[in-house]
């Protein structure tokens, strides 16, 4: 399917360089300026232009509409930058940070990164529970970098091991036009679900013309795998599960 029309308005270049590419690769130069081309996108952003934050309001928007459309029987909650402990599988971390902020000892030996926020929450309601079920976290990431690949990994983590209760979705959402950057956070030992691309169509049109064996290898890989899928698959699977 067609990148989704919030990306419209997150793609652009800047510097005559397109704002999701790495200006010291030119493969990755090279597959973002087909990706414009593509898409039709010729505007030039700002130099200030957030385009994480940017994609992280468009991923929020567009699950908040089309959840509900999808499934009207549920009370959808979408929303950004929910502490975990908001939902009802990590409520009990709020009592442990309690004992942690009272206690230097405690600060020291466990520390408070448990407390994390994901990028974009998905929460539904639970009988008798005061607190949403915190239903998928998903990790906005524009592009990949290492930095960010150890904070995607280290957010699953968390997630999977503090929680009580079902384990929530644990997704990735980017725009990187390199698959062996992809495969970064793809490949692995499960830290999240999947990595769901905001314009897959695109790149793999883009990697068809531009992409060199690697690129295109990698990138089969990964989708054949079920590691990389498109977006839009990521708000099927959230509408049916």
């Amino acid at each position: 399917m067609p990148a989704p029309t919030f990306m419209l308005g997150i793609l652009g270049l800047r510097g005559g360089v397109p704002n999701c590419a790495d200006i010291a690769n030119p493969q990755s130069i090279d597959i973002a300026v087909e990706i414009h081309r593509i898409l039709g996108v010729t505007r030039t952003v700002p130099d200030k232009f957030d385009a994480g934050r940017a994609l992280e309001v468009g991923v929020k928007d567009y699950l908040a509409a089309e959840l509900p459309r999808l499934d009207p029987t549920r009370v959808w909650d979408v929303d950004r930058r929910h502490i975990v402990t908001d939902f009802q599988q990590y409520q009990h971390l709020a009592r442990l940070d309690e004992l942690v902020v009272s206690s230097p000892t405690l600060r020291t030996e466990i520390g408070r990164d448990y407390l994390i926020a994901p990028d974009v929450t998905v929460g539904l309601p639970m009988a008798g529970s005061t607190a949403p079920v915190l239903h998928a976290a998903i990790s906005c990431k524009w592009t990949i970098r290492s930095d960010r690949v150890q904070n995607i990994r280290h957010e699953g983590v968390i997630l999977t091991r503090t929680r009580r209760g079902r384990q929530p979705h644990i997704v990735t959402v980017t725009a990187e036009p390199l698959p062996s950057r992809l495969a970064a956070i793809a490949r692995g030992t499960g830290e999240v679900d999947a990595v769901y691309h905001v314009a897959l169509d695109e790149l793999t049109a883009a990697i068809g013309v531009v992409g060199n064996t690697l690129q295109s290898e990698v990138l089969n890989e990964l989708v054949t795998q079920r590691r990389l899928a498109d977006f839009h698959d990521l708000v099927e699977i959230l509408a049916t599960s």
